[in-house]
């Protein structure tokens, strides 16, 4: 059985000149400790598809679905008192840009220690041990002093280390990581990657990885979805989209692999389907 199901998700934006359709018609299902990547260029609706299902979006959006289905409970109807024993609970997202994503007015071991009072209950020297806990668990070196650090004095690895212990802190069953690497120097991403893949083994979790990096996902993924201009190309099991891509443009996004190019540069999606992309 499915963890979550969307079936035909629509998001549109209200805009000065019109309405403008971000996500047209997208299916999403997720397995339970499934690792399910979403893989597009940027504007594709990637990381707009997952803010729609959390409830994340500003007013200006216009969200719409067939269904929308988190372990059986309907999403779509719940009050917001019954979204928020889901949201940020049992389904939690990294997001990106992990600086700009805490707060710089508080320090990093209270943020975390929010969480775990708002959603747990838990008091505060309970929150204070758990909060250290999860950084043990994150890798984040000398816990007790970086739990009082505040963002701007922290690295970027370190800031998304902080983001990811937020995200696991309620032992969630769903965990989006929305561009997990981004900004971050190789060797740092790498260290990222694998600690992503042992907390989603070691707690269970249901993984989705946005990303526009196709080794990313050869690495990490079971399944693939690809967008492209709010619309699925094509899903398949990692090993078949990699050895027989159906759609045009994953195989414009697999020969725009650095290994796979040819000649003086990497081709672009343009190569494949002209000035005007996918139709």
């Amino acid at each position: 059985m499915a963890l979550l199901t969307i079936r035909n998700l629509t998001v549109r934006f209200a805009t000065s000149t019109g309405s403008f359709t971000a996500v047209d018609g997208i299916d999403v299902r997720v397995d339970a400790r499934e690792v399910l990547a979403i893989v597009g260029e940027s504007g594709s609706g990637k990381s707009v598809s997952m803010l729609a299902m959390m409830g994340l979006l500003p007013d200006t959006a216009t969200v719409t679905a067939d269904e929308m289905t988190f372990d059986g409970h309907d999403l779509l109807h719940m009050t917001p008192a019954e979204r928020r024993q889901v949201i940020g609970r049992e389904i939690t997202m990294i997001f990106q840009e992990p600086i700009a994503s805490l707060n710089p007015a508080f320090s990093v071991g209270f943020q975390i220690e929010e969480v775990l009072r708002l959603n747990l209950g838990m008091k505060r020297r309970e929150a204070h041990e758990r909060a250290l806990e999860l950084f043990r668990a994150v890798g984040i070196p000398e816990p007790e002093v970086k739990i009082h650090a505040y963002p701007h004095q922290m690295s970027g690895g370190q800031c998304q280390r902080v983001m990811i212990a937020m995200a696991i802190a309620t032992n969630p069953r769903l965990l989006i990581a929305d561009e997990p690497t981004t900004a971050l120097d190789v060797t740092i991403q790498k260290q990222i990657l694998d600690l992503l893949m042992k907390l989603q083994e070691d707690y269970g979790m249901a993984l989705i990885l946005i990303t526009h990096d196709m080794g990313v996902v050869a690495e990490t993924a079971d399944r693939v979805v690809v967008q492209y201009k709010g619309r699925k190309m094509e899903e398949a099991d990692v090993l078949t989209l990699f050895e027989a891509p159906q759609s045009a443009y994953t195989r414009a996004l697999l020969s725009a692999l650095p290994e796979n190019a040819t000649g003086d540069r990497l081709p672009t999606v343009s190569d494949f389907f002209g000035a005007e992309g996918v139709q």
